[in-house]
């Protein structure tokens, strides 16, 4: 079995279709579509593999997809969370200014000071663009823009980025533990 690091992950199965075995599924690349076009995909525990049988896109950046191998609604149900990966060197290299989520997960943070922030411990998307989510511990994360005035550098080989957010970007941070501690502001009453 493959390291994880030299597997991408995908997508992620959803719930059932109809009664056929169809599935919805998330996927997290650049064209979904291709999906199908990179062989077979394996679970996280790589021992089971999936192999794309017919898909098409649906509402949301959704798919819904049908495995070989999977007949009915039941055997669609139990795949409901399933994350589906494929091996890096099946996948094209990234393009300037690219990046595979995986490899940004798990880098240091650091502020633009130099001052550390945390580690990246997603990057998601909820619809105006990619986020990078920062652990900065004590089970607190920060949320900044992923983009080139955000994020000016990133250090793959030395695991780390600099991040120079925007003004008060982590005003609003410390606000937040600041409201959990009980020291609120509002209208006086």
């Amino acid at each position: 079995m493959k390291k994880q690091e030299d597997r991408v992950c995908l997508a992620v199965i959803g719930a059932a279709h109809g009664v056929r075995g169809e599935v919805r599924v998330k996927p997290f690349g650049a064209d979904p579509l291709a999906l199908g076009a990179y062989g077979p995909l394996a679970d996280e525990s790589g021992t089971r593999e999936f192999e794309v049988a017919a898909l098409r896109p649906v509402k949301g950046g959704m798919l819904v997809v049908r495995f070989r191998g999977v007949a009915d609604r039941d055997a669609a149900e139990r795949l409901n969370g399933t994350r589906l990966y494929v091996d890096r060197d099946r996948l094209p290299p990234p393009g300037e200014d690219e990046f595979y989520h995986a490899d940004l997960i798990g880098l240091g943070a650091v502020h633009i000071d130099g001052a550390p922030l945390g580690r990246v411990v997603a990057v998601p998307d909820f619809g105006a663009g990619d986020l990078l989510e920062i652990a900065t511990g004590g089970g607190k994360t920060l949320l900044v823009p992923f983009t080139r005035a955000v994020v000016p550098e990133i250090d793959l080989a030395g695991g780390r980025l600099v991040v120079d957010p925007p003004p008060g970007l982590l005003d609003e941070a410390g606000a937040d533990e600041d409201e959990e501690a009980g020291a609120t502001e509002g209208p006086d009453r």
